[in-house]
């Protein structure tokens, strides 16, 4: 039996050779995934490594405690401490030669070149590469990394910003640094110690002190001893510790990229699931005569069973070897990508872990066997008197009402999950909504069949126009409505989350936007490029600005109140209601100064206040107060919780920072005022000045780079599921040999058989498509429901346009797939396909 099975395999190799692929595809995504995220992680996790190679301990800043240069010098005169360095990080935007920001914004940071107390010393993590390290405000240093990609060199003059304002400093040295942020793209510029405390942290202050043990000293030891000078709240860290924590971040961050991507990948392996069942089951039908004949001959059901095993086991080894050596390229290909696009990512081996090899193996063949485990039991069930017919076993009414009964339970079970769970709060509703969506997508496809026939029946009318050939497709695609719906299943799933994610993110986008616009009546809204805090000189900088006529900053400060943690919000209280649009269900903004406030519906109704309310408070700084309220709000995304007067809380705060500044100009938005804001702030590259057409394509572009990202990702799916139409129709022209001849000898030409395999394929296709379509709009409106409890301005938005590419890349998906299938029909000789069995 096993060399029935091997010669089986090598029989229909043709036939498997679709089926091969569309394992091979998933495999390959898996192990793709696997190396590619094992690579880049590795390589992020030798660079940080590096990074500590000058820390045998470390100490960092407690809010309560700052690290101050006292301690730093009692540091540095410790048994075993050979050196000492104190280090101040923090956000700094270099402009290129062409005024754009340099870095991956979150990674653009400055620090300190720390030169000893004296300023005459070396730092040691920053080897001086040209030129020599800044000893004065006015000077930095820069990376090489980011002098190379700028073309800035010793003497040059940047542009710059820390907190708003342009600053203009001049290179004095490009250094070597083996710093994590820098090897992924960031930037990293230095300033002298003083100016990076001025700038960075407090004048005076440190945000970390980290220490070099001397020879002969281990780092426990040294901490040891670090530990017995620090106050309590302060704690010590060994530099290894430090390298495995964030070895261990890293990791973690690649973890979450790494299940994203498999969820892909196990998404194309469960299309391609219905591909080898469907290829197993068609392999058995037309088998039947010889399976039935070793029947007759004394082979066992257990032995049939075993030899279609074994030729599913032996597809799934040969598709999984070719999808590891696939995904090892698709690895190094998506690195080379990364650096292509400017995500640089530090040097490294490429990295093919045994979990790797093995895990994609086991998946080949796990898949392939599980999925061929219900033909190879319906081959055991061949009766051995069936070798007198070769035509297989229709199946009995009986089975399919309970086929259909099960799939109607099913799916009813599972849209009443959906349904229950849009009623929920969303982290209560995750698991009855991911179990509903589940349990009725299975439950569709166990009705496909069912579904098949009227759907098709209703495409009739247009399949009349071409004459016998769409006819005979109409019937074809009926004729066997389990293989028709297990081929079209496979191309529903990849629409359905093609559709219901399209659907989500298009109704998110406008429900965004429309609470960005709506709330706004200003024209600009300045802020931070990376979205940090702004200094305040911004806003006063704007106010002189002749054009402007309403300026507002928004600032932050922590409050408590009744025992609870507020955010109270700073405004301009004069010029607010100019600037923000908000319904009011009692008061206004009229009159915002002194001690009067105003505040959100949710949070008024939490605390039990109303317009006239008197609120004790305990400001920031621990100044005890109290609050007039004198208007009650709805609030949004945008703007909720308790608004006051600037001037009311800027004495309490510790360091005035805004958020964002809303500015309204004269003669409104236009590209001329925007140009003029922008000058008056310096052409500075880390400010953002945004209208609300800006705000707008800024949302656009964030859902469109998130759905282009997912259809790449399920762009996998649609391709195994063309693969199973191919194989599914490839399967059927070869069962109908018979027929096909007759036809041909009956009258039909070449062209006509050619049409008849196109016009069923495109049937399937479309059949999948609308299913895909229609499971997938329910679903973005189930998950749209949810979101709307916590976007008060979200509705439900039909893509109509591109829910009709997506229809007519399920028909192009038919056309494409009927090429070889339809050629082979037509070139098949109707004499030998007549005495065909």
């Amino acid at each position: 039996m096993f060399r029935t099975a091997l010669r089986n395999v090598f029989a229909h190799k043709a036939r498997l050779l679709m089926t091969v692929l569309a394992v091979m595809l998933g495999v390959a995504f898996v192990s793709g995934t696997l190396v590619f995220t094992s690579t880049i992680s590795d390589a992020y996790q030798k660079s940080s490594e590096k990074g500590f190679d000058h820390v045998d301990v470390a100490v960092q800043s407690d809010p309560d405690n700052p690290l101050n240069q006292r301690l730093l010098d009692q540091a540095a005169a410790l048994p075993g401490a050979e050196s000492a360095t104190g280090s101040v990080t923090g956000f700094a935007a270099l402009a290129d030669k062409n005024g754009k920001l340099v870095g991956e914004g979150w990674s653009t940071l400055g620090g300190n070149y720390y030169a000893g107390q004296d300023g005459k010393g070396t730092d040691a993590r920053y080897p001086m590469k040209d030129g020599r390290a800044p000893q004065r405000a006015g000077e930095v240093a820069l990376d090489a990394k980011t002098a190379e990609r700028t073309g800035y060199r010793v003497g040059d003059t940047v542009r710059m910003s820390v907190d708003g304002p342009v600053r203009e400093e001049k290179v004095t040295g490009v250094f070597t640094t083996n710093d994590g942020n820098v090897a992924a793209g960031g930037s990293l510029v230095l300033f002298d110690t003083p100016t990076a405390q001025q700038l960075l942290a407090q004048p005076g202050e440190f945000n970390e002190i980290t220490l070099k043990a001397a020879p002969g000293t281990s780092q426990g030891q040294l901490r040891s001893e670090v530990e017995k000078m620090l106050p309590e709240e302060l704690e010590a860290v060994t530099g290894q510790k430090l390298a495995d924590d964030q070895s261990r971040m890293i990791e973690e961050n690649m973890s979450g990229m790494q299940t994203g991507m498999l969820v892909f990948a196990g998404i194309s392996l469960f299309v391609g699931v219905f591909i080898i069942a469907n290829t197993f089951t068609m392999l058995v039908a037309q088998r039947t005569k010889e399976l039935a004949l070793l029947r007759a001959v004394g082979a066992s059901r257990r032995q049939i069973t075993r030899s279609v095993l074994i030729e599913a086991f032996v597809v799934g080894a040969v598709a999984g070897v070719a999808g590891l050596l696939a995904g090892i390229g698709i690895g190094a290909g998506l690195r080379s990508l990364l650096n292509g696009i400017g995500a640089t990512v530090p040097d490294g081996p490429l990295i093919i872990s045994p979990s790797a090899v093995i895990t994609s193996l086991a998946v080949g063949v796990v898949v392939t066997v599980l999925a061929a485990w219900l033909p190879a039991r319906r081959a055991a069930k061949i009766p051995p008197v069936a070798a007198m017919s070769s035509v297989h076993a229709t199946p009995t009414t009986r089975s399919l009402v309970i086929r259909n009964t099960i799939g109607s339970i099913i799916a009813a079970g599972g849209a009443a999950l959906v349904l229950a769970g849009t009623g929920m709060e969303a982290d209560a509703a995750k698991f009855p909504m991911g179990l509903g969506g589940a349990l009725l997508t299975i439950g569709v496809f166990v009705l496909t069949p069912l579904l098949s026939r009227p759907l098709i029946a209703a495409a009739a009318p247009l399949l009349r126009g071409f004459g016998v050939s769409g006819k005979l497709a109409r019937q074809n695609a009926v004729r066997n409505p389990r293989r028709t719906a297990a081929t079209a299943s496979a191309l529903m799933i990849g629409l359905t989350l093609i559709t219901g994610m399209t659907v989500i993110a298009g109704s998110s986008q406008q429900a965004i936007d429309k609470m960005a616009t709506e709330s706004l009546k200003a024209d600009y809204t300045i802020s931070m490029a990376n979205f940090r805090e702004l200094s305040p000189e911004v806003a006063r900088t704007l106010a002189k600005d002749d054009q402007v006529t309403a300026v507002s900053p928004l600032r932050s400060s922590e409050s408590e109140i009744n025992g609870t943690t507020e955010w109270l919000t700073g405004v301009n209280g004069t010029d607010i209601a100019k600037l923000a649009q908000l319904d009011f269900s009692a008061g206004s903004f009229d009159g915002l100064s002194g001690d009067k406030a105003v505040v959100d519906e949710d949070t008024a109704k939490e605390h039990n206040w109303k317009v006239g309310s008197s609120v004790p408070v305990t400001f920031e700084d621990g100044e005890k107060g109290k609050l007039a309220i004198s208007g009650v709000y709805e609030g949004n995304e945008m703007m909720r919780g308790i608004m006051l007067d600037t001037r009311t809380l800027d004495p309490h705060m510790d360091q005035v920072r805004d958020m964002q500044v809303m500015v309204k100009t004269k003669d409104g938005a236009s590209d001329a005022a925007k140009s003029s804001l922008e000058k008056e702030l310096g052409n500075n590259p880390a400010i953002l000045v945004q209208d609300k057409k800006d705000v707008s394509e800024s949302i656009a572009q964030m859902f469109s780079l998130m759905l282009n990202m997912l259809y790449g990702l399920l762009a996998m799916a649609v391709i195994v599921a063309v693969l199973g139409v191919v194989n599914t129709l490839a399967m059927s022209v070869f069962e109908r040999s018979q027929e096909i001849g007759m036809l041909r000898a009956v009258g039909l030409d070449r062209r006509g058989i050619k049409r008849m395999v196109r016009l069923e394929s495109i049937i399937i296709s479309l059949f999948g498509g609308v299913m895909g379509i229609g499971l997938g709009v329910f679903f973005g409106w189930a998950a749209g429901e949810l979101l709307s409890g916590s976007l008060a301005t979200y509705e439900l938005v039909l893509p109509w346009g591109r829910m009709g590419v997506f229809l007519a890349l399920a028909a192009v998906v038919g056309v494409l797939a009927a090429l070889w299938p339809a050629r082979r029909a037509a070139r098949l000789n109707m004499l030998t396909a007549i005495k065909a069995e």
